[in-house]
């Protein structure tokens, strides 16, 4: 089986190198006319630069409830579901779906924040979203090639 393998990269590389040697490929322009792939040339698109992201925001996904009772309520539920049982009443929280910025107003934990929608400054929820105080470092640019 390793022999195989073995001859069909030699052969393989065999092949590329007399398609690069052989006059009617290079007369056509080379490998790129014979189909091969090439990178393309990054260096006719302009430069990305970083969006600028609202810091603090909750994210698509996120749960929003309407006080710091319904958010623990909702996680009772959802250890309830994951136990298989049900869960008593139902919790006044939405998904959220669209990046939202937001203010902090006060934090009740790791697990509980409450929060400020800045479109929306009348109202507020509750949320156990992640929120670091610090903003994550921006996204790396994509670099262009020399």
């Amino acid at each position: 089986m390793r022999l195989s393998l073995f001859f069909c990269c030699v052969v393989a590389g065999s092949l590329l190198l007399a398609a690069s040697t052989c006059p009617a490929v290079a007369q056509r322009g080379g490998l790129a006319a014979a189909g091969a792939q090439t990178a393309p040339d990054i260096s006719a698109y302009p430069a990305q630069r970083g969006l600028s992201e609202a810091w603090p925001r909750l994210d698509p996904g996120a749960i929003l409830c309407r006080t710091q009772e319904d958010l623990q309520r909702y996680a009772d539920s959802i250890r309830a579901e994951l136990a298989g049982s049900q869960a008593s009443g139902g919790a006044d929280c939405v998904r959220i779906t669209v990046r939202t910025a937001i203010t902090i107003l006060d934090r009740a934990g790791p697990g509980a924040t409450h929060v400020r929608l800045t479109k929306e400054p009348d109202r507020t929820g509750w949320t156990d979203a992640f929120l670091p105080s610090k903003a994550p470092p921006p996204a790396t640019p994509v670099s262009r090639r020399p």
